[in-house]
């Protein structure tokens, strides 16, 4: 039989895993939120009555509780659930945040509980996902050894491969995310600024670039980043880029500043891929720099 579940929170992440738990036959024993209709919503989907406003109501008897509120009232409402006896013996608490260690937990261990994180590698755009967005992801899990032997048992039930991190590097490793997923928008933002000041706009600019992103994916996915760079600065063409500083700073000065930053760091893996020579490199780097 399956562990039993708690979700205190029923925002975007909390529902993902509580209907994809629900599913995959797990009880979801309890749900808790401070907006009651979001469990109430959640409490529908995965056919439970026990709904509260009150975490310690719902998580005294779960073997498992996930606390998906926001980042800066996990550990405050762990807390409150430990003071009020809300976490039996041998039970594992989670967390879901990408950038905080799952010591922020310890007062759950009071009880006699376990403690980790189990951070997906995801986005979650919709609040009731139709479709599995767990589904070949990456899930981060760090913590106590029994709380990993648990998450690790959750993603594959969550049809996940689970990754274990070090508790230390939590915070790098949520950097690294944020990069990956928010700042890839700021890059596409400024390539799309671009092509639409060269006029081409709408799904057209979309339809044009698209490819041409998937396509590096691709080659970094199969010969890694510094095989998979190509371009002006792989081919140290400084006249081209000349040109492109020139163009950006007359048209969108705004934009100047980044597309120089962006090319400087460009510069460091050009060379270690030995596309670029030391000379070239060093050219590169006074236009950009100036």
């Amino acid at each position: 039989m399956k562990p039993s579940i708690a979700i205190v929170g029923c925002g975007r992440v909390g529902t993902a895993i509580g209907k994809f738990l629900a599913e995959a036959g797990y009880n979801i024993a309890g749900l808790a939120s401070k907006n009651l209709a979001s469990a109430k919503r959640l409490a529908d989907i995965v056919k439970t009555n026990n709904v509260s406003e009150i975490p310690w109501e719902i998580t005294k008897n779960a073997d498992i509780v996930f606390l998906t509120t926001p980042d800066n009232a996990i550990a405050d409402t762990c807390n409150s659930i430990s003071i009020h006896s809300g976490f039996h013996k041998n039970a594992v608490v989670f967390h879901c945040s990408g950038a905080l260690p799952s010591t922020i937990l310890s007062s759950a261990k009071k009880c006699g509980a376990f403690t980790g994180s189990m951070h997906p590698l995801q986005s979650f755009a919709s609040i009731t996902p139709s479709e599995n967005p767990f589904k070949k992801i990456i899930i981060s899990v760090e913590g106590e050894k029994q709380a990993i032997n648990e998450a690790e048992k959750i993603a594959v039930d969550l049809e996940a491969e689970c990754l274990t991190i070090k508790t230390e590097t939590k915070i790098l490793y949520h950097a690294s995310a944020v990069v990956a997923s928010n700042y890839l928008v700021t890059i596409l933002d400024l390539s799309f600024r671009l092509i639409n000041e060269a006029g081409i706009t709408g799904e057209n600019a979309f339809k044009a670039l698209k490819p041409l992103i998937q396509g590096t994916l691709s080659n970094i996915e199969k010969a890694g980043i510094v095989n998979g760079l190509t371009g002006p600065v792989a081919r140290g063409d400084i006249e081209t880029l000349k040109k492109h500083l020139e163009e950006i700073g007359s048209k969108t000065p705004d934009l100047l500043s980044l597309y120089k930053t962006l090319g400087l760091h460009t510069i460091d893996i050009a060379m270690a891929g030995n596309s670029l020579s030391k000379s070239s490199a060093e050219k590169l780097k006074k236009i950009f720099i100036d």
